[in-house]
């Protein structure tokens, strides 16, 4: 049996195990956007994660039409992007039969849900294979709220999206409520957004400033300390006069990066930024140098943090009691630039007196890979849906599941 409701939802929203799904089409939006090479799935942990709602259903009769996005096939029907395997290792992790409709919606759609018995599963052929999903369609919403008795939410990584299946269909559905995936992301990450444990310390990562500047923004409001790392470090290095060599660096952000650095010394909050790094002449190398910030050759770019950087944020990492991960500190899918990415998830797992959050993504990545993931608090599945919610924003996804007052 799945993990019981014990987490507070916000106000108007059930649990699926609020709902009456007894013999009822319950229509569940997960998020199986897995990757699949040769049709062979590279990754199942999105599959997994969704087995507790699938199984509560099963267990109580419920008549299940799971659905799901996979990929960017654009509208259009494209075999590569079909959700055939993932209905394979569906049945597999449940031990059941998962049947796969040629169609998201259409006749043929309609008779395999129609033809569904008490604990049985339909799933949906890839939703994006239509254009009404993308485009929040009323005709397309329509049709797959037909599917269904009752409605249940339980991919996050989808609920800052205004799609057909996360937002518009739902108003058409009498009863809807969240899953336990979709539950657990709400009472985690909303505890970042309340009175936490300090200090309180963000380490964001990635390739660009302009990504990540409204989060930044937000996060000056509430943490300590906020390290950065990643390519978007070498823009905020290069707008404190540093010379980054070739290194990748926005030059029209400088400003914003200037005037967040001016925010952040008004409001009392450290920024850490790199002392070092470690450079390259190109991403093929097989290996990189370690170079102070104020040395980099010109014929050179930064591609990781440096061994004195992983030292600081290591530290500042175990003095925290409050931490949100998101983005990577170097080019960590290429062995030679990973280091600094891998330190940072070792940090996280070692400190076991904080609140640690893994904001999805490719950080989520880099815990897997660095084998800490049972050891930090919660892992999101959604990158850019977490970076939204942890600044405040509304996700349509879960407003859509707040039931008329």
């Amino acid at each position: 049996m799945s993990t019981p409701a014990t987490t507070a939802l916000p106000r108007g929203i059930k649990h699926v195990e609020q709902l009456a799904v007894e013999g009822r089409r319950t229509f569940v939006r997960v998020d199986l956007n897995v990757p699949i090479k040769d049709k062979k799935i590279k990754d199942d942990a999105r599959i997994v994660a969704v087995l507790p709602t699938i199984r509560h259903l099963i267990e109580r009769g419920a008549r299940i039409v799971l659905a799901s996005h996979l990929g960017r096939p654009d509208g259009k029907v494209k075999p590569e992007y079909s959700l055939e395997p993932v209905a394979v290792r569906l049945a597999e992790l449940l031990d059941k039969d998962v049947v796969l409709t040629d169609e998201p919606v259409g006749d043929g759609a309609r008779k395999v849900v129609g033809d569904l018995r008490d604990g049985q599963i339909a799933l949906l052929e890839n939703l994006r294979f239509s254009p009404g999903e993308e485009a929040n369609d009323e005709v397309f919403a329509r049709a797959l709220a037909s599917y269904a008795d009752v409605y249940v939410n339980d991919a996050f990584g989808t609920a800052h999206r205004a799609h057909a299946s996360t937002a518009g269909m739902v108003k058409f559905v009498g009863e809807r409520g969240a899953g336990y995936v979709m539950a657990k992301e709400i009472a985690v990450l909303s505890r970042l957004l309340d009175d936490v444990e300090r200090p309180y310390l963000a380490v964001v990562g990635g390739a660009k400033v302009s990504d990540k500047i409204e989060v930044l923004d937000a996060l000056l409001e509430r943490v300590n300390g906020i390290a950065i790392g990643g390519a978007m470090a070498n823009t905020f290095l290069e707008a404190q006069g540093r010379s980054l060599g070739t290194s990748r660096v926005e030059k029209e952000k400088l400003p914003v990066a200037r005037n967040f650095l001016r925010k952040a010394s008004e409001r009392k909050v450290t920024v850490y930024l790199p002392t070092d790094v470690v450079v390259a002449s190109s991403l093929d190398d097989t290996a990189g140098t370690p170079v102070a910030v104020t040395a980099v050759p010109a014929d050179q770019m930064a591609l990781d943090i440096g061994p004195a950087t992983v030292e600081t944020f290591r530290r500042i990492c175990l003095d925290a009691r409050t931490i949100f991960w998101n983005g990577p500190m170097g080019v960590f899918e290429k062995p030679a630039f990973a280091a600094g990415t891998v330190a940072v998830a070792r940090a996280l797992a070692d400190n076991r007196l904080a609140l640690t959050v893994v904001g999805g993504g490719d950080s989520a990545a880099a815990v897997a890979q660095a084998g800490v993931a049972d050891r930090v608090t919660h892992v999101s599945t959604g990158g850019g849906a977490s970076l939204e919610f942890i600044q405040g924003l509304e996700l349509p996804g879960i407003a859509a599941l707040a039931e008329d007052e």
